[in-house]
C-alpha cells in the first residue's frame, strides 16, 4: 500500500473517542491560538488582501471568514483565513518538521465543516489526523525542504488540508488518496520573498488550505492524482528535497505517537528560528542598559535557520519592512533590549525606523553552536565596561520541552483577540468546549462580527 492510501485510510477512519484526551485539549489550544492570530491580523490591516480578493469573487455562502459578516465559499473562506492566520507569523510550528501546521489544517477543516454542518467531534478528529499528517510529511526531511528554498508549510500542509477536508467531506479512501495525489502537484511556496523583504509568506499557507478544498472536490468527481505521490519517481521528495525518501516509519505508528502534542506556540509574533535567542536575550533586558551595550553576539545552530533570520547582515540590521523585520535576528534582539519586550506592534513601520533599535541592531553579529533542537539559540552582550553578560535557550519557549501553560496560551488568545473583540472570552470558551458542538457553523459568526 502506497504512502497516501495509508494516511486517506487512517485519517478518514480516526474516530473522536480514539485520540487521546491530552491531544484533544492540545489541539483546541491550537485552533483557539489560531484564531487569535487571525483576529490580531485581522485587526491591525496584515495579509487582509486574501480576504478582499476572496470576497470579490462572491459565491455561496458556506463559510466564515475573520472580519466579514458574509460568508464566502468553502475554498475561498479557507485561503482568507489562512492568510490572515499566517500574517503576524504568531502561528504554531511543529519543530521536527519545521513547518506552520494549525495555520493551514485549522482554516481548511473549518471551512470545510462549516459547509457541511460539521459537528465539533468530527472537526477535532479531522484536524488531529490532518496535523499528524504534516508533521509525518516534513519530519521525514527535517530542514531539507529549506535548504533548496522550499516553505514546508505550504508544501507538506497541503497535504493534512487535504486529508482534513476529505474527511469532512465523507470522500472514500480511493477519493481521498487521489486528492492527496492532486495536492501533491498544487504543492509550493517559495522563500524568494527574504531578498525583497516582502510579505509574500502569509499566501503559502492560504494557498495550500486553497488547494486541500480544490484537490478534494477534484478527486470526488473523478479527477485522479498519483498514489505514489510521495514514493514515484519525480513524486515530491525527489522533486522538493532531491532524493526518494522513505516515509514508512513515519507512518508504522499512527494512533500511537502523536505528533499534535509536539506541535510549538510561538511567545512572538517572529520567525520561530528567531525564538531561541531571543527568549535567551529576554532573560537579559532588564539587566543591559542598550547605551552601555558595546557588542552582542547571538548564538544559533548550524542549517537553514542562519539564511532565514541572519543573513545578509547588512539587510537584516536595517530592515525595510514590516515583514523583513520579523526575520531579522538582528531587529528583535535589539528590539528586545531597548523596549523590554516584542510583540505583534514591534514590527509597525514607525518602530522599524526607531534609530535606538537599529544603532543597536548594527552591534549584532552571530556564531553558530550544538543546540539539540533548531529553534534552541542563546545570546552574549559585552558591555563597554567590559562585563559580559550571557544566556542560552536550548529549547525555544512554547516548545514541547519547554512548554506555555494551557493559561499562558489562552492569554496570548485574549491578547491577539482583544484587538479585534471587545470581549474575546465568548469565543475562547466556545472554542473550548468544541466537543460539545453539533453543528460548528456558529463557532465564529457570533463573537467575531465586532
Amino acid at each position: 500500500m502506497k504512502a497516501a492510501e495509508r494516511l486517506a485510510e487512517w485519517t478518514g477512519a480516526l474516530e473522536y473517542e480514539q485520540i487521546p484526551e491530552e491531544v484533544v485539549e492540545a489541539a483546541k489550544l491550537h485552533l483557539l491560538d489560531t484564531i487569535g492570530c487571525g483576529l490580531a491580523a485581522s485587526a491591525l490591516g496584515v495579509a487582509t488582501e486574501g480576504r478582499t480578493a476572496m470576497a470579490e469573487l462572491g459565491g455561496e455562502p458556506q463559510a466564515s471568514v475573520i472580519g466579514l459578516d458574509q460568508p464566502l465559499p468553502a475554498p475561498n473562506a479557507a485561503f482568507a483565513n489562512a492568510m490572515l492566520c499566517h500574517g503576524l507569523d504568531f502561528d504554531d510550528t511543529h519543530p521536527d518538521s519545521v513547518a506552520h501546521v494549525s495555520v493551514v489544517v485549522v482554516p481548511a477543516a473549518l471551512a470545510a465543516a462549516e459547509a457541511t454542518g460539521a459537528d465539533g467531534r468530527e472537526l477535532l478528529a479531522a484536524i488531529v489526523g490532518g496535523n499528524e499528517v504534516v508533521a509525518r510529511v516534513g519530519m521525514v526531511a527535517s530542514g531539507r525542504f529549506h535548504e533548496r528554498g522550499f516553505h514546508p508549510t505550504a508544501i507538506c500542509g497541503i497535504f493534512g488540508g487535504t486529508t482534513a477536508v476529505a474527511r469532512l467531506s465523507g470522500a472514500a479512501v480511493t477519493a481521498t488518496t487521489s486528492a492527496l495525489g492532486i495536492g501533491g502537484s498544487f504543492a509550493g511556496g517559495l522563500f524568494a520573498y527574504l531578498d525583497d523583504g516582502t510579505a509574500t509568506k502569509p499566501m503559502h499557507p492560504a494557498w495550500a488550505a486553497h488547494g486541500a478544498h480544490l484537490a478534494t472536490r477534484l478527486a470526488v468527481l473523478g479527477a485522479e492524482g498519483p498514489a505514489g505521490v510521495f514514493e514515484n519517481r519525480f513524486g515530491l521528495y525527489d522533486a522538493f528535497v532531491g532524493e526518494r525518501v522513505d516515509l514508512d516509519a513515519q507512518l508504522a505508528d499512527l494512533g500511537e505517537r502523536w505528533e499534535t502534542l509536539r506541535i510549538a506556540y510561538k511567545p512572538y509574533p517572529a520567525c520561530h528560528y528567531i525564538h531561541g535567542s531571543l527568549g535567551a536575550t529576554a532573560t537579559l533586558a532588564d539587566a543591559v542598559d542598550p547605551a552601555e551595550v558595546a557588542e552582542i553576539v547571538v548564538t544559533v545552530p548550524e542549517g537553514a535557520g542562519i539564511a532565514l533570520v541572519l543573513e545578509p547582515a547588512a539587510a537584516k540590521q536595517t530592515p525595510r519592512s514590516e515583514y523583513e523585520a520579523r526575520f531579522s535576528l538582528q531587529y528583535s534582539t535589539a528590539a528586545m533590549l531597548v523596549h523590554g519586550h516584542v510583540g505583534v506592534r514591534s514590527f509597525a513601520d514607525e518602530a522599524i525606523s526607531d534609530p535606538r533599535v537599529l544603532e543597536l541592531a548594527a552591534k549584532v553579529r552571530y556564531e553558530t553552536r550544538d543546540y539539540p533542537t533548531a529553534f534552541g539559540g542563546g545570546v552574549r552582550i559585552r558591555l563597554r565596561d567590559g562585563r559580559t553578560l550571557e544566556a542560552d535557550c536550548p529549547f525555544q519557549r512554547g516548545g514541547p520541552e519547554n512548554p506555555m501553560t494551557a493559561d499562558e496560551i489562552r492569554e496570548k488568545f485574549r491578547g491577539n483577540a482583544g484587538l479585534a473583540l471587545a470581549d474575546p472570552r465568548p469565543l475562547e470558551e466556545a472554542i473550548l468546549a468544541l466537543e460539545t458542538f453539533d453543528d460548528v457553523r456558529g463557532l465564529l459568526r457570533q463573537p467575531v462580527a465586532a
